[in-house]
């Protein structure tokens, strides 16, 4: 069992299994070249796959697979099923922006893929082009419907951005709802590589929107998920996340894994160390240590409730996912 020094179990790995993404959108990386880190200086698929059994092994028992945009690394279904097929009762899940995922959902959910994370920002094409730079509305819907007849569990995901899609928030709910999906709805994370000209909503104002529609109850936090849930009169329930909430870090069970081999306690790239030399000389033992030491120097909780208002965060979210 890994237990950092804050009696946390660790028992949560998020995989980025490329930094490359075919959206850009305006709260993640607008202006970033279509470019991507040389395949050279990525873990293979095998190479992921003998730490993902060390981590297993030391009781992590939820995989999650992230990007940039994972489907557009190939085989991603290969590595998946040789997760699947390690430990099948894991609680193997992907994040992804859909778009590629009406081609790819049943073979997905063939090979032991077990829930989706879908980010739905907004409902209206133009909308949504504006925010990925990309035409993309079509396919993602095309894609969220697929996942969900093939059998995967999906969950949206939006950003609440004033001026953008704030007047969406209604609209975009009650699309979950009425598909028996939950959705969450993130504050957005200031940083270096958005648009400058973003305004997220926070939760507060979120909550003050819907109260105009809806009667609901704070459930509070579930385990150890950084989303506080609201249960409605009719039972559904739909979770908010702040990142800059005092409460986000609680009961962090997570560590991140870049497709490069960064180990990663937080949000931030400040602690991360490499397991790159080790996996590939086969040195599984010294991997080990490392996740160990890893999980030790796990911050209490990151750095965005420290920041001063003017001061942005430099992380790069497509490189580790968020």
């Amino acid at each position: 069992m890994l237990i950092d020094s804050y009696d946390r179990v660790v028992d949560y790995l998020r995989i980025s299994v490329t930094e490359r993404c075919n959206f850009r959108c305006q709260y993640c990386m607008p202006q970033k070249p279509f470019s991507w880190v040389p395949q050279e200086n990525l873990l293979s698929f095998e190479e992921l796959f003998e730490f993902v059994k060390v981590a297993i092994d030391e009781g992590v028992n939820k995989v999650r697979i992230t990007g940039g945009e994972p489907l557009l690394r190939n085989d991603l279904d290969i590595f998946i099923k040789m997760i699947y097929d390690y430990k099948p009762t894991i609680d193997l899940s992907m994040t992804t922006n859909g778009y590629l995922l009406k081609d790819m959902a049943q073979k997905l959910k063939d090979t032991g893929l077990k829930r989706i994370n879908v980010s739905i920002d907004s409902l209206k094409p133009e909308v949504a082009q504006h925010i990925a730079q990309k035409d993309v509305l079509k396919e993602v819907l095309e894609g969220v419907d697929e996942a969900q007849r093939v059998g995967l569990k999906v969950k949206v995901n939006m950003v609440p951005m004033r001026g953008v899609n704030d007047n969406e928030i209604f609209d975009v709910l009650e699309y979950a709802k009425q598909r028996g999906m939950s959705i969450r709805f993130i504050e957005y994370m200031e940083n270096a590589y958005a648009a400058a000209s973003l305004k997220g909503l926070k939760a507060n104002e979120v909550l003050e929107m819907l109260a105009t529609r809806y009667n609901f109850v704070d459930e509070g936090f579930e385990k150890a998920s950084p989303s506080r849930y609201y249960k409605m009169e009719d039972g559904y329930r739909f979770g908010i996340i702040e990142p800059y909430g005092d409460d986000f870090c609680k009961e962090c069970n997570r560590i991140r894994l870049t497709a490069e081999g960064y180990l990663i306690p937080c949000l931030y790239f400040d602690e991360a160390m490499s397991i790159a030399d080790a996996v590939k000389k086969g040195d599984i033992k010294t991997a080990a240590l490392v996740l160990k030491e890893v999980v030790k120097n796990k911050p209490e909780k990151n750095r965005w409730g420290s920041q001063e208002e003017d001061e942005i965060s430099q992380r790069a979210f497509y490189e580790t996912g968020g």
